[in-house]
């Protein structure tokens, strides 16, 4: 999780501190007892761990426990949180919560290995998050008074892959476990490489504060790797010029581990591999709650490919998956009605916390309530409602293509394989990401207006005409494009985009002077480095000027196009800063240096296509 999201994940845990403080204040400490301890692992290491302990003895409780890098502060036996848990009302609920910190984090002791590797086939003195897990919760079981002998875990984002990582090899008395936007795989992509495209700007911000090194267990980290700060983010990255110069004296200077480890492993190496935790997502039976966001920047990947992976490795699983219209977090967050222009028209975290996550872990720790929800409950932007399947993607889709044309338009006839669209990609002028200045990742790029971009004569686009019916696609979107490059290496970034009508009114609470009319919302889009395109491992140049395939599958969507609006795919060669530049050259990009930018061309043939997960109307 980058420092952006982590600020979203701050701001939505005091908003829960706040609006539960402001009824019920003292919650907590006039409930529960509690106790701050170090857990030994089988290794030696002890784990920092507080544990919130109900005063009341009507009946055994079951753990709810949630493993962090974050800090499980605040410390101290008489330091109580205001809120603990996921939700206000799983609070009330009363567990025996627990929160640790990990290894190498905060106040525990060891060494932090950013997705620490899962070993397989461990020896008894071996560790991973998965021994730490299992270690914890034995210990928990056999030295905490009245509980039930039942544990659930959960967490979001890194807290997310170490929910993930108590799945293999798991403790028998985990009994409900939910990854909530968990990092998986962070080359193919998650937070720090999509597709083998760096995502630099995150990266950048984040690593200077989860990168800072400790020489001892600490209640907060001193100070980041560097002094930082900018109102204007496309142009300091634009200044900082070449990804070496994140090595200077005056930022990273070789002094954070896991930036140097970034900068060094810059294919799909043994680094990544051993990092990637679906790999080891087999036979799983234990209960589990995948929990993602449509908007979601850093991990909507790990939530997708995480339920992909059980569903895969187990046909007898008990595995669902959650997806929200929501951003990093925020399905915790007290509301959640709208987003960037969307009015989604209800509630939806509230529905999620009383509806799925509360009945979820109260149905399998204490045989309360009943869990009837779908194997996949699903909200569908556009429509703005919650759809329920058997299995997702869902079965009951289409495979629909649109082809590129000269006119810019998406049709049904594929064209010619020797015509094309050309322009001309230039590191000096990198295409933006959003539209206006920032000093951090605009959050709302995701649903983003578009209309800044399909002006450049950098940025090629392509629509359909208007709909004469709603058109609701599910799943992955895939680009088959045929391209030809005068370089020998680019990146290619595909965008699909709901255009509004003339007519669309604007949304509740849209800022003075602002208009729906027209508005190119961004629904999806993703980058390929091109040297990766046929293998992440084993990166190929690009034959200048020979016409090359490149196929790029999108993250999935669950998205309604209404009657009257139009679908148009933008194509572009550079994201920037969210993206680091690419020197369009085939090199080691982190060795680049300023003259080894080249300004390419680009041609993108009339036979590409884009294929579409068309949902059967019934």
């Amino acid at each position: 999780m980058k420092k952006t999201c982590l600020l979203f994940v701050v701001f939505f845990a005091l908003i829960f501190e706040n609006t539960f403080a402001q009824t019920i204040p003292d919650f907590v400490k006039d409930n529960f007892i509690k106790i701050d301890t170090m857990i030994k692992m089988r290794d030696g290491i002890r784990l920092y761990t507080i544990i919130y302990v109900p005063k009341d003895n009507i009946e055994k409780y079951p753990f709810l426990l949630e493993r962090t890098p974050y800090s499980c502060g605040p410390y101290g036996d008489t330091s109580y949180a205001k809120s603990i848990g996921p939700n206000p009302r799983l609070m009330k609920e009363k567990f025996i919560f627990v929160c640790q910190d990990v290894r190498g984090r905060y106040m525990s002791e060891g060494v932090n290995l950013e997705m620490t590797p899962h070993i397989k086939n461990k020896t008894k003195k071996q560790v991973d998050e998965s021994s730490d897990t299992y270690d914890t919760v034995d210990w928990l079981l056999k030295n905490i008074k009245n509980n039930n002998g039942r544990v659930g875990i959960y967490g979001i984002s890194y807290p997310g892959f170490y929910a993930t990582a108590s799945l293999p090899e798991a403790h028998p008395a985990i009994k409900a476990v939910s990854p909530q936007a968990p990092v998986t795989d962070e080359f193919e992509g998650d937070d720090a490489n999509h597709n083998g495209a760096f995502f630099l700007m995150d990266n950048f911000d984040f690593m200077n504060y989860f990168g800072a090194e400790r020489t001892s267990p600490v209640k907060e980290y001193s100070k980041p790797v560097f002094n930082y700060f900018t109102k204007d983010a496309y142009s300091f990255f634009k200044s900082l010029g070449v990804l070496k110069n994140t090595q200077s004296a005056k930022y990273y200077n070789s002094n954070c581990t896991i930036w140097n480890e970034y900068l060094e492993h810059d294919t799909y190496d043994d680094y990544w591999k051993a990092r990637n935790i679906r790999n080891h997502l087999e036979n799983i039976k234990t209960p589990t709650l995948v929990v993602g966001g449509w908007f979601d920047a850093e991990n909507l990947f790990g939530a997708l490919k995480t339920y992909q992976s059980i569903e895969s490795g187990e046909a007898n699983n008990n595995c669902k998956i959650v997806m929200g219209p929501w951003t990093h977090g925020a399905w915790e967050s007290p509301e959640w009605k709208q987003y960037a222009s969307h009015d989604f028209k209800s509630n939806t975290s509230k529905t999620f916390q009383d509806s799925i996550e509360t009945t979820f872990f109260n149905y399998y720790l204490k045989d309360k309530d009943s869990f009837n929800v779908s194997e996949a409950s699903i909200f569908e932007t556009g429509s703005n409602k919650w759809t329920h399947y058997n299995q997702w993607p869902p079965s009951n889709t289409n495979n629909f293509s649109f082809y590129l044309n000269e006119k810019n338009e998406l049709t049904k006839e594929i064209g010619s394989n020797n015509t094309a669209d050309e322009y001309i990609s230039d590191p000096n002028k990198p295409v933006p990401y959003t539209n206006g200045i920032y000093a951090n990742r605009n959050n709302d790029y995701m649903a983003e207006d578009q209309r800044f971009a399909y002006t450049r004569p950098d940025v090629l686009y392509y629509q359909s005409g208007i709909l004469d019916k709603d058109v609701t696609i599910t799943g992955s979107i895939s680009a088959n494009l045929n391209v030809s490059i005068t370089g020998t290496d680019a990146d290619f970034i595909v965008k699909i985009i709901d255009v509004l009508p003339d007519n669309e009114p604007n949304f509740r609470n849209a800022p003075k002077g602002f208009q729906m009319a027209g508005y190119q919302r961004l629904v999806r889009a993703e980058v390929m480095r091109g040297k990766f395109r046929n293998s992440l491992e084993n990166p190929e140049p690009f034959e200048p000027n020979k016409i090359t395939s490149v196929n790029i599958t999108l993250n999935d969507v669950a998205h309604t196009f209404k009657k009257g609006h139009k679908i148009m795919v933008q194509i572009q060669s550079s994201w920037f800063p969210l993206v680091d530049m690419n020197p369009q050259q085939f090199m080691k990009i982190p060795d680049a240096d300023k003259d080894d930018f080249k300004k390419i061309a680009v041609k993108i043939f009339h036979n590409s296509k884009i294929n579409f997960p068309l949902l059967e109307q019934k």
